[in-house]
């Protein structure tokens, strides 16, 4: 909000662009602040041509103008034109928003030249323009406008990087529609379709968890049981190449290298796999981490979108074929194991509030994963401060019981990531947990605890 008051309040023209998944509320922000107070609006039209784009402006020109505008052969003239219902304009602060702006550059039209005529030869020399532009097309917003090293090279003002929704702000928004939920039912919100508003926004007031679970991914016909096959072909061009990497992270649930990814695909490692590990980075789709201590410095690539996880596991394969199915599943082995992963996620993605849990939020930390000969930890939080917290994540209903088995499966972890490791550090077995840990013989073993409320901070 703050960075939108500087550039409304701003006493110079502003170039910004507001960049971020789809349906993460890029449009919905713009709107809402701006109370739709623009002097001029436009947005793309998906998968279409040069011709209709520009009819598409043009109408959008007519509504604002108040008066019929010859439709332009070119984006120069049609920004010419616009220019020219600006100038027109008695509005004080002329607000321009071009939304899904990626999809008006079609191919060979010369969108990004006239885009940048428009910017550098008359809006930047004024002080009343306010230029926003928005896309769900993240590559291309990072290649053609961030990163660009042409005529728009250095010309944005600023730029939001609009990221999900964390729990906190995911709590908040169901406060804002007084629907009332433990954190824990939030939580489990969060593990199936992430901090996306858009997908938050089916959630019905009243309406116990499980029904609109299945209500939304398990009926025929539920808003967003197909909403994956939009999803990928909206934000990347050639999508095909994206969906494979993709399915074959979540084959492998710790992760892939890139030498391991292509050996899978039976593709070649080159700039277009490249390519589509930034994007997916960027887009929050999959994450890079490095195994802790390992001898190889390739990275890791991990899938850890929730909506993406949960569609491979429930509805890609179609084995999961009752419209009730979330109700009936629950403390079933299929759903505990989904429940156990998507927590791992979960946290992953929430990884600074576990530093500020811990009260490390200070301290210079990497984290990271470790994959042993004989166990796995799946954040390592390794400290410049002389120690390593090894974490274990837990989803449960009620408080986790650390019994003599997995005291001795965690003693045994312990001792095999020193082992193998050689590290001198201090060891801190740190339990993430949704309940809390239940003191008995064995909970001495974790030093730290961080519990799901720790993550809603």
């Amino acid at each position: 909000m703050l960075r939108l008051q500087r550039i409304a309040g701003s006493n110079r023209s502003e170039f910004m662009a507001i960049y971020g998944r789809r349906r993460v509320g890029k449009t919905y922000l713009v709107r809402e602040f701006f109370d739709n107070n623009f002097a001029f609006k436009c947005t793309g039209l998906a998968n279409s041509t040069t011709r209709k784009q520009l009819k598409n402006f043009n109408i959008a020109l007519n509504r604002f103008a108040g008066k019929t505008i010859k439709q332009a052969r070119t984006w120069l003239d049609s920004f010419e034109q616009l220019r020219d219902i600006l100038e027109e304009s008695s509005i004080k602060r002329k607000l321009v928003f071009l939304d899904e702006l990626p999809w008006m550059d079609t191919a060979r039209a010369g969108f990004i030249p006239a885009l940048e005529h428009f910017w550098n030869d008359w809006a930047s020399a004024r002080k009343d323009i306010v230029l926003i532009v928005c896309g769900s097309a993240t590559s291309w917003m990072m290649d053609k406008l961030i990163n660009n090293r042409g005529g728009l090279y250095n010309r944005l003002t600023d730029k939001i990087l609009l990221k999900p929704f964390t729990l906190s702000e995911c709590e908040q928004y169901f406060k804002s529609r007084n629907i009332v939920l433990s954190r824990y039912q939030i939580a489990e919100y969060y593990m199936i379709m992430g901090g996306i508003p858009y997908y938050l926004d089916y959630i019905e007031k009243g309406v116990p968890s499980s029904e609109n679970i299945d209500r939304l991914f398990f009926e025929e016909g539920g808003q967003l049981r197909n909403e994956f096959d939009n999803l990928y072909s909206a934000l990347f061009k050639k999508a095909e190449l994206y969906l494979k990497v993709v399915r074959a992270m979540n084959k492998k649930g710790i992760g892939l290298t890139r030498k391991a990814l292509t050996t899978v695909l039976n593709i070649k490692s080159g700039s277009a796999i490249t390519k589509v590990l930034n994007d997916l980075e960027k887009c929050g789709f999959i994450r890079s981490y490095m195994d802790f201590k390992s001898k190889s410095r390739n990275k890791i690539y991990q899938l850890v979108d929730p909506y993406t996880l949960f569609y491979f596991r429930f509805i890609d394969s179609q084995v999961y074929t009752d419209r009730h199915y979330w109700a009936n599943s629950l403390n079933t082995p299929e759903r505990n194991t989904w429940s156990g992963l998507s927590f791992e996620v979960l946290c992953l993605n929430h990884s600074d509030q576990i530093l500020k849990a811990l009260g490390i939020s200070g301290v210079r930390t990497n984290i990271t994963s470790w994959r042993g000969e004989s166990a796995q930890v799946d954040m390592v939080i390794d400290r410049m401060d002389g120690c390593i917290n090894l974490c274990e994540m837990k989803f449960s209903r009620s408080e986790f019981v650390i019994d003599k088995q997995y005291n001795t499966k965690l003693e045994n972890k312990i001792e095999s990531f020193i082992d193998e490791t050689s590290t001198t550090k201090a060891i801190l077995l740190t339990l993430v947990t949704s309940k809390g840990l239940k003191i008995n013989t064995y909970s001495d073993i974790a030093q730290c605890q961080v519990t799901l409320d720790d993550l809603f901070d």
